[in-house]
């Protein structure tokens, strides 16, 4: 379990984290979302102990992170895939960790094979892709066999089929009774994997519940109908008191309505009816319609072709700042040929 309690943090002017609480729970998969700037992997980094709060607290198993004896036995944690002595082979990485937390060798080799790595365990990390960057990060993670795991977007650069392993690996892992949290920029595919979702925005918490009842709050619910005597239906809604919104394409919409309702009453009044369907905004939508007035960093249409043009002429805008790219038990350990 993970609890969190008034976390707050500050860098100078800049107010990252704004008294976070809430508690990840075992036997789920919880999903951490938020926009760019939002404060997810300053949270992240916080449950570490890479960065230290300026307020508040946050407990791993009722200890704080650098209390833990053995860490990677407790807790593992992808953070940032390229954060790996680029020198050292994807076998002896693995090693190093385990012999620093007391994990017998023999789990190396256990967990190079879980993420598909053994025919490269011995090839030099630097000439990794992305996707096996993310694959080696993850057996890093489950080396300790831990009861808690956290992973920063963890399906960066893996292909469907590495996609499709790792939501069923976090899916598994949960129903174990481990605790899962997971935070991605993939409404879709967070939509497929998360049991519960935490959501913040310029630091502060949004949203701390299940996702049926995260898209419930924060979607519309509509019926979509198409027909060939549209008018006639219009009509005939029209009477029965239901307002119908023409949309493109010869669309109907009823906003709250139900479908079970418009479906009879086109029955009873001999109107074809070429669909009639419950609709439900997407996970991305209801977090679009959350988090609108979170949003740090905006795109503007209207200047694309400028931003193009300058990144072709070498003038390039400021992002976000990136943390540190700094892996728990793994900053002492570079100095390895």
């Amino acid at each position: 379990m993970i609890e969190l309690e008034g976390l707050t943090k500050r860098y100078g002017e800049k107010l990252a984290v704004d008294n976070l609480t809430f508690t990840v729970r075992p036997g789920t998969v919880t999903g951490f979302l938020g926009p760019n700037g939002a404060g997810k992997s300053t949270t992240m980094r916080m449950i570490l102990g890479l960065d230290h709060p300026t307020a508040g607290n946050v407990r791993v198993d009722g200890r704080r992170y650098q209390e833990l004896k053995d860490p990677l036995t407790y807790m593992g944690a992808l953070l940032d895939a390229k954060a790996v002595h680029g020198g050292r082979s994807a076998y002896n990485h693995l090693l190093c960790l385990a012999q620093s937390n007391g994990i017998p060798d023999r789990r190396v080799h256990e967990v190079l094979d879980t993420v598909g790595l053994t025919p490269v365990a011995r090839k030099k990390a630097k000439g990794f892709s992305l996707g096996m960057s993310q694959r080696l990060g993850i057996a890093a993670a489950l080396l300790g066999d831990p009861r808690i795991l956290m992973f920063d977007e963890p399906v960066n650069g893996l292909d469907p089929e590495g996609i499709h392993w790792i939501r069923g690996l976090m899916k598994s892992l949960a129903a174990q009774g481990r605790t899962v949290f997971v935070s991605s920029h993939l409404m879709s595919e967070m939509a497929l994997t998360a049991d519960h979702l935490v959501v913040i925005g310029q630091g502060r918490l949004l949203a701390d519940t299940s996702m049926a009842d995260f898209i419930e709050r924060n979607s519309r619910c509509y019926v979509r109908i198409r027909t060939p005597e549209r008018e006639r239906l219009l009509d005939v809604l029209s009477t029965a008191g239901i307002t119908a919104v023409e949309q493109d394409g010869g669309l109907l919409e009823v906003e709250d309505g139900e479908a079970e309702r418009i479906g009879e009453l086109a029955a009873r009044h001999r109107v074809v009816l070429h669909e009639l369907s419950s609709r439900q905004s997407s996970l991305e939508e209801a977090f679009m319609q959350l988090t609108a007035g979170s949003v740090e960093y905006h795109a503007h249409t209207g200047q694309a072709e400028r931003a193009g043009q300058a990144g072709q002429t070498g003038q390039a805008g400021q992002a976000e700042p990136a943390a540190a790219p700094v892996q728990p038990a793994v900053a002492d350990m570079k100095k390895e040929s």
